[in-house]
């Protein structure tokens, strides 16, 4: 299930004197299947783009197309896209709401109005798939870590079984063992179900390790779209906009600037352990 963006430019307040571009003629495909993180700084325009996704916002100008299908024509139905475009908000855990768990995670398939049996073999499943522990679905949500709460608010949106998740941060705010365990199940969960992951995050560290494709954006425009080794290439770019390369970039480059014989191509730590062990093997 496909995405694409013709032209598509977002103007807040327009035709007023505070008129602001937060979009700015994005054209972008999305196909099926892709782990893709989207990059960029505070005001970069990210949040607006992934709210256009799904239908939360409509373009100033330029079409958004799911499928072949215009999001924004009168006759397309949005509900039907919500369920098949998840999108989970930066701390999705403040809207967590029910007395359980599983109550919480059968919200959203409830109001699609499926039969109980399915809302709940739906609710299981994505509480599974999510990480969550079989000892917390009946436990309150409010008694659960930050991490936890995490899980259970993206189980929410993976009962609706969506075809593209988009995750607004997902580990903000989570210490490293937390944000791996989340990505990791992401990750897997992307690779059991060929879904299409959208993941904004600001850790290099989190694209480099686990997407396969990495869209930059600045001022409103999408400046680099290509894979994490191809992108972290253009350090002096990314660094030009106010971001970074992955740590790991930089020590391979001063490595290299000492004389040491290493491959550009490194993004993750566990790549650049391989490289730096095979130099020394030769």
């Amino acid at each position: 299930m496909s995405l694409l963006l013709e032209g598509v430019s977002h103007i807040y307040g327009e035709d007023t004197n505070l008129a602001v571009a937060a979009l700015c003629n994005i054209n972008l495909e999305i196909p099926e299947g892709q782990f893709i993180g989207l990059i960029g700084h505070t005001g970069s325009g990210k949040s607006t783009l992934i709210q256009h996704l799904n239908g939360l916002l409509q373009p100033s100008h330029g079409k958004i197309y799911f499928n072949g299908k215009d999001i924004n024509e009168k006759s397309f139905d949005r509900k039907e896209l919500r369920s098949k475009v998840g999108l989970v908000f930066q701390y999705p855990e403040h809207q967590l709401f029910e007395v359980t768990v599983f109550q919480d995670v059968c919200f959203g398939p409830k109001n699609l109005g499926l039969e109980q049996k399915e809302v709940e073999i739906r609710a299981y499943k994505a509480l599974k798939q999510a990480g969550v522990k079989e000892e917390q679905f009946y436990q309150s949500p409010f008694e659960l870590s930050g991490g936890q709460k995490r899980r259970v608010a993206i189980a929410g949106v993976l009962a609706m079984e969506p075809r593209v998740l988009i995750l607004d941060e997902p580990t903000a705010g989570l210490d490293p063992a937390g944000r791996d365990e989340i990505l990791g199940q992401i990750k897997k969960l992307q690779k059991e179900t060929g879904i299409t992951v959208i993941l904004v995050s600001h850790s290099m560290e989190d694209v480099a390790e686990y997407v396969d494709r990495i869209i930059v954006m600045n001022k409103g425009k999408i400046i680099l779209d290509n894979t994490p080794k191809e992108v972290f290439k253009e350090y002096k770019c990314l660094e030009e906009v106010g971001l970074a390369a992955p740590q790991v970039t930089y020590i391979m480059e001063s490595l290299k600037e000492e004389g040491f014989m290493l491959s550009a191509e490194v993004t993750t730590i566990e790549e650049a352990k391989q490289e730096i062990l095979s130099c020394f093997k030769k």
